[in-house]
């Protein structure tokens, strides 16, 4: 089994994590759970937690529409400029164009300065410090700390929940980037026009609780590695897949190599 890379994924910390066994082989009773497990023994299990939530925050704020190789070298120049106290209260004091040209090989750049500086500005004023809201995200109530997430400009579903499960460590959260969200379609996981928030629904519905972090991270190694957007890897026959089994394989044709989105695809 490969080692967790070294790069940040998907707002975790690069090889984060502590290693654990789950067996699904009695609680596999979804075609989810089934595809989480196969995941699990491909590549990590992993129980995540324990990073600091206003960091992960910030970290996946910068990770958005990029990739890690670009997110995490900024994100690294960051806590080298604002990190060493309290990161809420000198983001929030912060020169705009330093953070600017800290944070600049994240790309939208000068959009991310102001959403930074404005979370920090919130945390502050909702929490007093970056400890405080650190806390209430290990210790709050789940729902209510997603939803004061998704009232900060620039914090969607995907950043709010990485924040659960990777600072959290909360069970049945399974975020969905824009590999998850494409795999679970075309393997059938999700109705191929679910968007981003329906996928989330049935995924935490279908997969075990304890599976759910190692489901995403696994996930988003296995769209990288093998269920790319543009040339997955079942065009070269289904023995070079290990999910051709159990994938509907919505909006790709072996046959003629077409790939499309799965909500493209007409009935």
């Amino acid at each position: 089994m490969p080692d967790e890379p070294d790069e940040n994924i998907s707002g975790g910390p690069g090889g984060g994590g502590q290693e654990v066994a789950v067996d699904l082989s009695e609680s596999a009773t979804t075609r989810a759970a089934v595809v989480v497990d196969r995941l699990g023994d491909l590549y990590w299990q992993k129980a995540y937690g324990g990073q600091g939530g206003f960091e992960c925050l910030v970290r996946t704020i910068l990770s958005q529409n990029t990739s890690d190789k670009a997110s995490q070298p900024a994100h690294d120049r960051l806590m080298e400029r604002f990190g060493g106290g309290d990161l809420a209260e000198a983001l929030a004091a912060a020169d705009r164009e330093a953070l600017v040209e800290a944070i600049r090989s994240a790309g939208l750049y000068n959009q991310k300065s102001k959403l930074i500086i404005g979370v920090a500005e919130a945390v502050l004023s909702d929490f007093g410090s970056e400890a405080d809201f650190d806390q209430w995200v290990r210790e709050g109530d789940p729902e209510t700390v997603r939803e004061r997430l998704l009232e900060m400009k620039g914090v969607g579903p995907k950043t709010a929940d990485c924040v659960l499960l990777f600072a959290g460590g909360r069970d049945g959260v399974f975020p969905v980037d824009t590999h998850v969200h494409r795999i679970s379609r075309r393997i059938g996981l999700a109705p191929a026009d679910a968007d981003h928030e329906g996928v989330r629904e049935r995924l935490e519905r279908d997969v075990p609780g304890e599976a759910c972090g190692f489901g995403h991270t696994a996930m988003i190694q296995f769209g990288r590695e093998y269920c790319t957007a543009r040339k997955p890897a079942c065009l070269d026959g289904p023995e070079a897949c290990p999910m051709d089994d159990v994938c509907d394989s919505v909006g790709v044709s072996p046959e003629t190599r077409d790939v499309c989105d799965p909500a493209d695809v007409r009935e």
